[in-house]
């Protein structure tokens, strides 16, 4: 079993000042629902459309993603590498990601819900399950919490809480057992690490990556070089990337005007947004929202 680890949110966080937050940004945002615990089919994550898994997002819960057939990459707090067969990877509540889903991809996704009750790792943690007994094991979990919740007994809810607690237990075995195999973080991931996170804080007030950069105490083309070198993109490919998923998701979750939207992302004017959006996604905001 090889484990792959990224540093923890917390640690990155900081305060925020009253200056550095959008007067309209936090009152249009739409917690992801439901929020109680469910496993369901990766593939079923892209319902409507592959933009809601490939593109950068964070979620309000913990998630647990176990791949049991396929490959692919996943970026993870703005650092990519490969998944593939037999892959369980825990990513905490606030971290952005988002990863390839292709015919062949199998495997289940576990949401925690935003109260789940259960100790959990503070950081990312991808695992690579080579034993096959505990392959069983993990499935065998997230088959009875599936099952607990899809029943009508007396306690079901009960007993899928009482499952969580056991793959708690399952995941802190894993990263007990690999904890030396994680490698250290190179400067450039512990960097990109850090605006990941506070992109995903502020994406919302208008920053641009000079903003960003110069909170990190960098370059802008130092902080793009390291965004290259850890995910192949550009610092301003996943800002844009950020900030087309939320308003992709509000357009299709929401009856939010455009307006507002614009305005709770950060664009200066509806007409700047529109163009944003169109030249990103091919169709105008009003064009989405009716065709998804």
């Amino acid at each position: 079993m090889k484990l792959f680890s990224a540093p923890p949110l917390s640690q990155f966080a900081k305060p925020k000042t009253q200056a550095a937050t959008a007067p309209t940004a936090r009152a249009t945002t739409l917690p992801e629902t439901p929020s109680d615990i469910r496993v369901m089919p990766i593939t079923r994550l892209a319902h409507g459309g592959r933009w809601r898994v490939e593109a950068m997002r964070a979620l309000s819960e913990p998630c647990l993603l176990w791949f049991t057939r396929g490959q692919g990459r996943i970026t993870i707090g703005g650092v990519t590498r490969g998944y593939g067969p037999h892959n369980a990877i825990f990513i905490p509540a606030g971290v952005m990601h988002g990863f390839e889903i292709g015919q062949q991809t199998h495997g289940v996704a576990l949401f925690f819900g935003r109260d789940h009750g259960v100790s959990l790792p503070h950081a990312t943690h991808h695992l690579r399950i080579r034993e096959n007994s505990r392959q069983v094991e993990l499935s065998g979990i997230l088959d009875s919490v599936q099952r607990e919740m899809n029943s009508d007994s007396p306690g079901s809810d009960r007993a899928a809480k009482h499952y969580l607690g056991l793959l708690s237990v399952w995941l802190e075995r894993q990263l007990g057992t690999a904890a030396d195999e994680a490698p250290k973080p190179s400067a450039a991931k512990r960097l990109v690490a850090r605006y990941a996170a506070l992109l995903e804080r502020d994406f919302r007030t208008g920053h641009g990556v000079a903003d960003f950069a110069a909170e990190l105490g960098v370059t802008p083309t130092h902080l793009t070089r390291s965004c290259r070198a850890t995910c192949g993109r550009a610092a301003s490919d996943l800002l844009q990337d950020r900030k087309m998923f939320e308003a992709r998701r509000l357009l299709a979750d929401t009856r939010l005007p455009v307006k507002e939207i614009s305005n709770s992302l950060g664009f200066t004017s509806p007409a700047y947004f529109t163009r944003a959006f169109q030249t990103k996604i091919g169709k105008t905001p009003s064009q989405f929202r009716r065709t998804g």
